[in-house]
């Protein structure tokens, strides 16, 4: 039986007893006695007195009939009013917004509260992708705003990290979370990874060409660093960019393909640069590294770094000097002493994360971007080696949930193709937590794909602020509720007359002068498909895991001098001895 077919025999269900009692209509006319029809119609009650004597429906074909029209004319009827029905909205004419309720959140929870993204002190979302049921599968992006000093990082960092349920990639303005919170990873058997660009000494080593696996991760690589070091300038003529980029795609592409392994970094990519000498009056003039392409071109005239350097060489005199003092400004960074030690090789194993518990710190200075480029390269590479992974090793998801707690994200700099990432992440076991102090931020560095990136948040978390533009959007997108409104009225003249009149009024849930003054310990909660949440902001104290915290006891400072300290550090140029110990040894030696 169809869906439609059962729902006919539903509906017309009401219909069928109301004809087989109309039978009684048809029964009493039958049984009153008279030969005239005011006599019968008179004598109608007697009929009915005396149909009603037997409960049952009449089965003779003219009390069926009766039925039977009976039925259709109030069918018609039905039908009719309700083809012209008009629409009502009973105390929700103008908007029914409104807060949710425990009950909204509840499907939402998962039972065990280790498994579960913290949001707010009561409302929280399952870490399980595939839930039992579908409908409430929601992706992990969380997009958090809150002005200065509203707690972003004390009432949602911190609580995702003591959570301990995935591996975790945390921007740390200033170097402080790793001091607290290190101790607690540590001790449950996270692997602890830093990258400091705020004092280089204290950090672990990072070359992202040991992350180049083809000709595509060079482009992105480029990418990146072309984005990420433009300055404060909107930038010329874009055929300079285009230049320039020519000419690092051919110089990584060489590096990659054809230098030794400890060669393959910055530092190499900086002399190949500095080498390269350009004579305006001789245009036939050779460089080092010309000479270098012109043997490689022998080699191989397809080779992937001659083709690019072949169209960098297109320019010649002026115009190559130009692009040549273009590079150098722009990786005048690179000429640091301690960032080149940095990054000659690479211990954060980016591509790691994914596989066991690992939490990698990249700590940036709060007043000073000059490296902040370097964050920015290292999610963008992390991004891609984990869904290139996922894709290739572990058949779509990763074994180990990743999360990346990207505060101060528009600070970082642009992540390139960042609206495709946070739309395909989630099936790969990865999101992204992107801690804002106003929307507008976002809109300033990814422009017109802004909105995108803010849809693919199935979470947003306002912690308070008084940025305009946030809190108008806000306001807009939490919606109307209706409410009813008292107008009085009084009238004097030679009697005094009084009235009271009722309606009702579209309000905003929250206007933009609430959140404004919204209280301090209060936060709004949207999870999309369910009512906003005005909620109180989590409360760490209360957390199973805040004992382990240094906010708890100082002697859980977490020391990142002596983690390092305490670690083998190698270098590409360092030999080693190794000794093979055969089966025989440790029979002679037990004999």
């Amino acid at each position: 039986m169809t869906n439609k077919l059962k729902k006919t025999i539903i509906s017309s269900v009401p219909y069928t007893f109301i004809g087989l009692f109309a039978t009684k209509i048809g029964q009493a006319w039958r049984l009153t006695s008279g030969d005239e029809l005011g006599e019968r119609i008179l004598g109608l009650g007697n009929g009915f007195l005396e149909a009603m004597q037997s409960p049952l429906p009449s089965f003779y074909p003219f009390d069926l009939l009766v039925g039977a029209v009976v039925a259709l004319l109030i069918r018609l009827v039905v039908y009719e009013k309700s083809k012209n029905a008009k629409k009502y909205r009973r105390n929700v004419e103008y908007g029914s917004a409104r807060w949710g309720k425990p009950e909204d959140i509840a499907p939402y929870i998962d039972l065990d509260f280790r498994n579960n993204v913290i949001l707010t002190q009561t409302e929280r979302l399952t870490m399980n992708s595939r839930p039992k049921n579908p409908k409430t599968a929601r992706n992990k992006n969380v997009l958090v705003v809150g002005g200065s000093g509203s707690g972003k990082t004390r009432y949602f960092v911190k609580p995702q990290i003591m959570q301990m349920h995935s591996s975790y990639c945390i921007t740390d303005p200033k170097g402080s979370l790793i001091c607290e919170t290190g101790k607690l990873l540590e001790r449950n058997g996270y692997r602890i990874k830093v990258l400091n660009t705020i004092n280089f000494r204290k950090s672990m080593h990072y070359n992202p060409f040991g992350y180049i696996h083809s000709e595509k991760d060079i482009l992105k690589l480029v990418t990146c660093l072309m984005q990420n070091t433009r300055g404060d300038g909107k930038g010329g003529d874009p055929f300079w960019e285009k230049a320039e980029q020519l000419l690092y795609t051919a110089l990584i592409g060489y590096i990659w393909l054809e230098a030794p392994e400890e060669e393959r970094n910055f530092n190499t990519l900086i002399e190949m640069i500095n080498s390269m000498e350009v004579r305006e009056d001789d245009e036939n003039f050779e460089n080092s590294v010309d000479l270098i392409f012109k043997d490689l071109r022998a080699k191989n005239p397809n080779h992937f770094a001659v083709r690019q350097y072949a169209k960098f060489k297109l320019s010649a005199g002026k115009t190559a000097k130009s692009i040549l003092v273009s590079c150098g400004a722009r990786l005048a960074v690179f000429d640091i002493p301690e960032l080149r030690e940095v990054m000659a090789y690479d211990e954060l194993e980016l591509d790691t994360l994914g596989d066991k518990k690992t939490a990698l710190f990249l700590i940036m200075s709060d007043t000073d971007d000059s490296f902040n480029f370097l964050i920015s390269m290292c999610y963008t590479q992390l991004f891609n080696l984990l869904c290139e992974k996922a894709d290739d090793v572990y058949g779509g998801r990763l074994p180990v949930h990743v999360r990346c707690l990207i505060d101060e994200c528009a600070n970082i700099g642009q992540i390139p193709k960042l609206e495709k990432l946070v739309a395909t992440i989630r099936s790969r076991e990865i999101s992204a937590c992107l801690i804002l102090q106003a929307q507008s931020q976002l809109k300033a560095i990814y422009r017109d794909n802004a909105d995108t990136i803010i849809g693919n948040m199935d979470s947003r978390l306002f912690l308070g602020g008084s940025e305009p533009t946030t809190l108008k959007e806000l306001s807009s997108s939490l919606g109307k509720e209706t409410i009813d409104i008292a107008n009085s009225s009084e009238n004097r003249g030679k009697e005094v007359s009084y009235g009271l009149s009722y309606q009702k009024l579209g309000k905003d849930l929250a206007s933009v002068d609430e959140l404004a003054v919204l209280d301090g310990g209060k936060c709004i909660l949207q999870l999309r498909g369910v009512r906003p949440f005005l909620s109180d902001k989590y409360d760490i104290t209360k957390h199973p895991n805040y004992k382990y915290l240094s906010d708890y006891d100082p002697k859980n400072n977490f020391d990142i001098e002596k983690f390092l300290s305490t670690r083998l550090k190698t270098k590409p140029e360092d030999t080693f001895d190794t000794y093979e110990i055969s089966d025989t040894a440790d029979s002679d030696y037990s004999e």
